[in-house]
């Protein structure tokens, strides 16, 4: 009986969903996971390791609720961040504290604090940061310097931001269209952030639309506005190197090459990515949104469960290859800073810059956590919608946040 158990084949099966977590294409989404499999499967003769392919990102919240009803949920799995604190509650996901904290192979610090927060669920952990992305803003440094104007240091203000966007914004032929500009696709969300806005209680069931720092923000957007004479700016403006600032998700930047192959070939302007500016109230600092993977609580294998989801989630070899194999970053620290890791990214960079990771590791370091409760993406939606009509003037501000408060928590306590 012991030679077949010894000799028996133990499989141990991986929730993941084809494409990008961030939403930008991805041609190679499985390629971290089958690296590690393969080193694992090396390292652990017996153990044989599987996954389906081809379920799509929007679909895999679905295939993953059907195969935890059903007591058939994968080992190792992705956890969809929308799910996350409802299957850490109901017991669906397994305690990782005590694995961790037992595995001298294995330290909790070298993770941005951020990323390991977003696995963390009433002061447990259940989930490890496979991969993280911050938002940075884009600066267009030709039109800066043509206007005669100093790139803006990481260290700039709302102020800043608004005092240039204002200089910028103009009718540069004189044929009495407006046609360069501030910015494009900042945002509210954006400004919350910087101004140390906490939009929501911690479980969801509340929000804080109407406070005094939720209130700056959208004066300062308000502003925003104004200083582009309500123009809408498009990305072909911005494509076409007539704006000075644009925001993008780390992802984006690697992903969206068309954008500064072409600048650099078509409109040729140079560029450089700093810190988003910081409100009177917060800092330069900038949300993570970051991908989790948890193991689960009825696997049979949980030592076998916890090996693979490191070598998945903490192996350097795995995370290295977060920075040429997909759009995202590694969630380890030691590993963004490594000059190896430096090297690697300026090899696989867009663009006519070459990006400094030290720079994107100090965001990532004081970056915010992006909340994750059930209903917070309608929520975001619904509070939009209402707030972009305050911001372009359809909606008079006047006592608008304090109705928009009402109704999101009237949402939320259903």
């Amino acid at each position: 009986m012991l030679a077949y158990q010894q000799q028996k084949t133990v499989e141990l099966r991986v929730g993941v969903f084809a494409g990008s977590n961030w939403d930008v294409p991805d041609g190679d989404s499985y390629a971290v996971v089958e690296a590690a499999i393969k080193r694992f499967e090396a390292k652990h003769p017996g153990v044989k390791v599987t996954y389906v392919s081809g379920i799509k990102k929007e679909d895999y919240s679905e295939w993953l609720a059907e195969k935890l009803l059903a007591g058939e949920e994968p080992d190792v799995f992705v956890v969809p961040g929308t799910d996350f604190n409802m299957y850490a509650a109901m017991g669906a996901l397994q305690d990782l504290s005590d694995f961790g904290n037992q595995d001298k192979q294995f330290s909790w610090d070298v993770y941005y604090p951020a990323a390991l927060d977003y696995g963390r669920y009433d002061g447990r952990a259940y989930g490890l940061p496979v991969t993280s992305v911050p938002t940075l803003m884009f600066v267009n440094k030709t039109l800066l310097a043509r206007e005669g104007i100093a790139i803006p240091g990481n260290d700039w203000t709302w102020q800043d931001f608004l005092e240039i966007c204002r200089r910028v914004t103009k009718d540069t032929d004189g044929d009495g269209v407006l046609d360069q500009f501030g910015f494009y696709d900042y945002d509210w969300k954006l400004a919350v952030v910087t101004n140390g806005v906490e939009l929501f209680r911690e479980d969801g069931r509340a929000s804080y639309f109407a406070s005094s720092r939720m209130e700056e923000a959208v004066q300062f957007l308000l502003q925003l506005h104004n200083a582009q004479r309500g123009r809408e700016v498009t990305a072909k403006d911005f494509d076409m190197g007539r704006v000075a600032f644009r925001p993008f998700t780390f992802a984006e930047y690697r992903t969206y090459k068309p954008y500064p192959w072409r600048i650099k070939k078509y409109s040729s302007f140079e560029w450089d990515c700093i810190k988003l500016p910081a409100g009177p109230s917060g800092d330069n600092v900038s949300n993570l949104q970051t991908m989790l993977m948890g193991m689960s609580a009825k696997s049979g294998h949980r030592e076998l469960a916890w090996l693979l989801l490191k070598e998945i989630c903490y192996a350097p070899e795995s995370q290295q290859l977060m920075l040429t194999k997909t759009q995202g970053l590694p969630s380890r620290r030691d590993v963004v800073e490594a000059d190896t890791s430096q090297a690697l990214f300026a090899a696989n960079a867009p663009g006519c810059e070459e990006m400094n990771l030290r720079v994107v590791s100090e965001v990532m370091e004081r970056a915010v956590m992006q909340p994750r409760f059930k209903g917070y993406d309608e929520a975001m939606l619904r509070a939009n919608n209402e707030l972009q009509q305050v911001i372009t003037g359809i909606v008079p501000f006047n006592n608008s946040l304090n109705k928009l408060q009402k109704e999101i928590n009237a949402y939320l306590q259903q």
